[in-house]
C-alpha cells in the first residue's frame, strides 16, 4: 500500500515556488552531506550528532527519523503534499524518483525528492478534522487515511466537505506540544478571518490601522476607484502620511497588473498598503518593489499576524470581527 506524506516547504512557506516550479520536495540538514548509502535511521543519528554535536538527544532523534523516512522509506508512486500558507492551498502529487542530495535548489534543503505534481487544493474544501491533521508543525510527517481520502475528494471535485471526516491525527509525528497548538490555531484564526465577506474584510482593514493610531475613511460599496480606505492621522487624508489602502477577498494571486493599476492613481505623497487575502504572484511583489510611491503587501498570512500582534488595541467593534480568546497552558523554564 503506497503511503502519504506532507513535506513543508520551510517556514512561512519559503520554498513553496521551488517545490512547484521544480518538481521536488526538500528538506534541510545539508550539513549531514549525501545520504543515498546511509540506510540505518542509527547510521542517519549518528551522522546527524556528529554535525551537531551540541544537540539535545531528542533533537537528533527526531531529525534523524525524519531524513530516514525522507531517504528511505520514502516510495515512487507515494503520495506527497506540501501547502502554501499565503494562498491557504495544498499542493498534492507523487513520488517520482529516488531521493539524491541536490543544493542547486536551495542550498539550506539539499535533500530532495522528484515529484510528478497533480493539482491544487484550497484548504477551504477540507473538512475541520483534515485541516486539523494537517496543521502539525513537523517538517515531514505521514498522513492518515481519512486526510488522503479528503484530499483526493477535494482534488478530483472541486467541492468542499458536506460530511466532517473523522481524520485521526498524523502517524507518528514528533514536534513540540506547544509549537504545535500554536500553528494549528493560528492556521483556525486565518479560516476565520478567510471566512469573512468583503464589508467585514475591508472593516477588519480599517479598524487594524485605527489600533495603530490612523484615522480611517472606508468607500461606500460599489465602485471604489481604486481605494477602499485612507488612513491619515486627521481621517480626512489632509495630513501626513496619508495610507491609501486596497482590500481584494478573493481566491486568486494578485498579479503585477493589479499592483500597477492601484499605483496608477496615487500621489507622489501617498504611501501603498495593498491587502489581498488570496496572495500575490513572485512579479506582483517585485512590482510593488520598484513602486515610485512606499507600497506594503499584505497575504492573509501577514494580515492575521498583524491582528494578533494588534488584538488588544482594537476597538471593540473590530474584535467582534473576529473574537477570540487568550489561553494560558502550562510551560517549563
Amino acid at each position: 500500500m503506497t503511503k502519504a506524506w506532507m513535506v513543508r516547504a520551510e517556514q512561512g512557506g519559503r520554498l513553496f515556488d521551488v517545490f512547484r516550479d521544480n518538481n521536488i520536495v526538500a528538506i534541510g540538514w545539508a550539513e549531514v552531506g549525501d545520504l543515498r548509502d546511509v540506510k540505518s535511521r542509527k547510521s542517519i543519528a549518528e551522522r546527524v550528532a556528529a554535525s551537531w554535536p551540541k544537540t539535545k538527544p531528542q533533537s537528533v532523534a527526531m531529525g534523524a527519523g525524519q531524513l530516514h523516512r525522507f531517504v528511505n522509506e520514502m516510495a515512487i508512486g507515494d503520495m506527497v503534499v506540501t501547502y502554501d500558507p499565503s494562498r491557504r492551498v495544498y499542493l498534492v502529487g507523487e513520488i517520482a524518483d529516488e531521493y539524491r542530495f541536490d543544493p542547486s535548489f536551495d542550498a539550506a534543503d539539499p535533500q530532495v525528492r522528484p515529484v510528478r505534481w497533480k493539482g491544487e487544493v484550497s484548504r477551504d474544501l477540507l473538512s475541520v478534522a483534515s485541516r486539523n491533521s494537517l496543521g502539525a508543525i513537523s517538517t515531514l510527517f505521514l498522513l492518515s487515511r481519512g486526510v488522503v481520502d479528503d484530499l483526493q475528494r477535494a482534488l478530483t471535485s472541486g467541492e468542499p466537505a458536506k460530511i466532517e471526516t473523522a481524520a485521526s491525527e498524523s502517524d507518528g509525528v514528533e514536534e513540540d506540544v506547544f509549537q504545535s497548538m500554536e500553528a494549528r490555531a493560528l492556521e483556525f484564526i486565518k479560516d476565520k478571518v478567510n471566512a469573512l465577506d468583503w464589508d467585514d474584510m475591508q472593516d477588519l482593514v480599517a479598524g487594524l490601522l485605527r489600533s495603530l493610531g490612523y484615522k480611517t475613511r472606508v468607500s461606500d460599496a460599489g465602485p471604489d476607484r481604486g481605494k477602499d480606505i485612507v488612513a491619515s492621522p486627521d481621517g480626512f487624508g489632509f495630513e501626513s502620511p496619508r495610507i491609501v489602502v486596497e482590500v481584494k477577498h478573493r481566491k486568486g494571486a494578485m498579479g503585477a497588473p493589479d499592483v500597477r493599476s492601484f499605483l496608477g492613481g496615487r500621489h507622489s505623497q501617498d504611501k501603498g498598503l495593498y491587502v489581498s487575502t488570496g496572495g500575490f504572484t513572485r512579479e506582483a511583489r517585485y512590482e510593488a518593489e520598484r513602486a515610485n510611491i512606499p507600497l506594503a503587501l499584505m497575504d492573509l498570512d501577514e494580515l492575521v499576524k498583524s491582528l494578533l500582534e494588534q488584538y488588544g488595541k482594537l476597538d471593540l467593534e473590530t474584535q467582534q470581527l473576529v473574537p477570540l480568546k487568550r489561553i494560558f497552558i502550562p510551560g517549563w523554564p
